[in-house]
Order: C-alpha cells, then structure tokens, then sequence
C-alpha cells in the first residue's frame, strides 16, 4: 500500500509537492515502467513533474494536478498488488477514471473504482477486458443486465469492441449457445463496383472488424472451428429476415446503416434466451440522402421501453489514439459549410 505525504507547508492552490512512499521497490519498478514509460505518460497527461527518490515518488505541480496523479498512482499500484500488470492501457484507464473522481486527498489503494475488488472485467480465451472510461463501466454493465442494449457515439469508443467481448464472456460460460454478428452491407462512402468469390468472399471485406474482436478472444483456429460449427456467426443484416435468434449474443455493429424497416426486423428476431446489442454512429451515416436511419428511429421509438438499454458514448470516451479523440471534437464544433 502506498503512503502519501503531502508538504502542508504551501498554499493549497500554488505549486507544491507531495511524496508518496511505495513499500515493495520491486512493484515500484513495474509501476514506473521501462525507462520510466508509465511515469512519463502520467506526467503529460497531468502536467505534473514525477521524480523517483529510492522508494518514494516526488510529485511537483498544482495541487489539484497532484491530487489526480495521486490517485493514479494509487490506483496502478494497487493493481500490482493484486498481481496485474500495468501497460499504458491501464496507466490510460487509471488516468481517465481518476479524473472523474471527486477532488481531496488521495484515496488509499484499491480505492479507485476501477481497480477496486468488485471492477467491472470480461474474462475471454484470450485476455481479459476491462472498461477505461466510466461510460465504458456503465455500458459493460448494462450488455450484462439487459436483453437489448443500444451503444451509441464516435468511431474509437469500444462500442462493439465491447460488446463482441460480452458475447464470448456468456458464450464461454454457457450462457447463450452461439454468437452472432451482423452489419449492414454498406459501402461507407465509396462504390467498390462488384466483388469475386462466393457469398462469403463477398461479404467478408464488410465484417472483416468483426473477425479482429473475434480473433481477439479466442484463438484463431477456435474462431474458424466455431464459424464450421455454426457456433458463431458473421452474416450481412439482410440475412437476418425470417429467422427467429434464439439462446443466442446478437450484435449489430455499424447499426445507423440500418433502415428503418431493416431495425425494425433485426429487433423482432430476439427470441428465448437471446440478448442483443446495437451499436452505431450517427454522425457516420452511409445511407444514400433522404433515407431515415433506423437507429435514430430506434431511440426516439424505445427509449422508454423497460428492458431495453441506452449507452451514448462522448469523444472523452474514445480508446484509440488520443489524436482520435481530437478529430472528433473538431468535427463536432465545426460549421457546416454552405450548400
């Protein structure tokens, strides 16, 4: 457990620093990461100065700025106590979540929420996933708890990352019997004139995002034995008409290429045992002009339902490279051009 000392010596408000002693050197060394990594992403993301002194770390910025980095630091640690590791994913989650918590000292270790004994966590064959934002937490939870769940907001959020994730979690733990994975057929912007093969071939290059989560989660030749198996399935969403999805993890990625008509039977489909998410873009809409898209449709329609789910993502919560997150803000605060 780390101990933090803080100088009472100087405004609460000026520049200052704090000490934070960190009883096993060894985890220390993990904590700071090769050549100082974890520290140096601390600091940029923080404005804050971190120095090593023998076992405690010095922290010199304006208390608030500390106060987070604190939190972080407490956080990581913690987690390496429990015998996780610590790469700049989790420094990236510990930063995020820390952020969001209220001001004052800083908490003792395992406090912070995303590290604390009852985190949020999707165990799959191949690692495990854990939510970095708090809308991620809030999402993970809801895929969890209801039957149909809407995960709405900006290219980098892990929207379906996530949900793909949950669907292997209950498909290795017995809880539905197959996996299946949709998108509409829409060409995002370009006309790709038409493609070789069988319909497989031909479809393939439209749910290629589906088969990097799967291959994410289980090995790979598990992914083609399932696929043989019709364990799992990656089809187009005008697959889907006629058929009733029983004791299965539906998700519907890409879902503001949906029509109206085309949500409205992906959603009729759900059938026993079955639980489905939907994730979206509305920003990114594919559909040729004039054309309603079936997911806005779909939340003005159910937003009241109970059993059904909402999760709006923000640019604050995209994963990607924090350049991503940027973009998106610029986009969103820029001016249509006229005409």
């Amino acid at each position: 457990m780390a101990i933090s000392a803080p100088n009472p010596a100087t405004s609460p408000d000026a520049l200052s620093d704090s000490v934070l002693e960190f009883p096993d050197n060894r985890l220390l060394i993990d904590l700071c990461g090769e050549l100082d990594r974890n520290i140096v992403q601390i600091e940029a993301a923080l404005g804050v100065a971190i120095h090593r002194r023998g076992n405690h770390l010095a922290l010199h910025g304006p208390a608030a700025d500390r106060a987070v980095a604190e939190r972080v630091l407490h956080a990581l640690y913690a987690r390496l106590e429990q015998g996780r590791t610590v790469a700049q994913g989790e420094v990236d989650a510990a930063i995020r979540m820390a952020r969001g918590q209220p001001a004052g000292p800083a908490p003792a270790a395992g406090q912070l929420e995303m590290f604390a004994s009852d985190h949020v966590e999707i165990r799959t064959r191949r690692k495990i996933v854990e939510p970095r934002t708090a809308t991620q937490k809030a999402y993970v939870r809801s895929l969890f708890k209801h039957e149909l769940v809407f995960g709405l907001g900006p290219a980098g959020t892990g929207k379906t990352y996530l949900a793909v994730a949950a669907a292997v979690s209950m498909f290795i733990d017995g809880h539905v019997d197959r996996i299946i994975l949709s998108r509409p057929a829409v060409e995002a912007g370009e006309r790709l004139g038409f493609l070789p093969g069988d319909m497989k071939d031909k479809v393939d290059p439209y749910m290629q995002p589906l088969y990097d989560a799967l291959n994410d989660f289980f090995p790979p030749k598990q992914v083609a034995k399932l696929i043989e198996d019709k364990e799992i399935e990656i089809a187009p969403l005008a697959f889907m008409r006629g058929r009733t999805l029983s004791n299965a993890f539906v998700v519907l990625d890409e879902a503001q290429n949906a029509t109206t008509m085309q949500m409205k039977m992906f959603l009729t489909r759900l059938g026993e045992g079955s639980r489905m998410a939907v994730t979206g873009d509305v920003t990114q809409i594919d559909l040729p002009r004039g054309v309603m898209s079936g997911l806005i449709e779909a939340e003005r329609v159910l937003r009241e339902v109970p059993g059904v789910g909402f999760t709006r993502f923000g640019a604050e919560d995209v994963v990607r490279h924090q350049l991503v997150a940027r973009i998106i803000r610029a986009y969103e605060s820029a001016r249509p051009l006229d005409g």
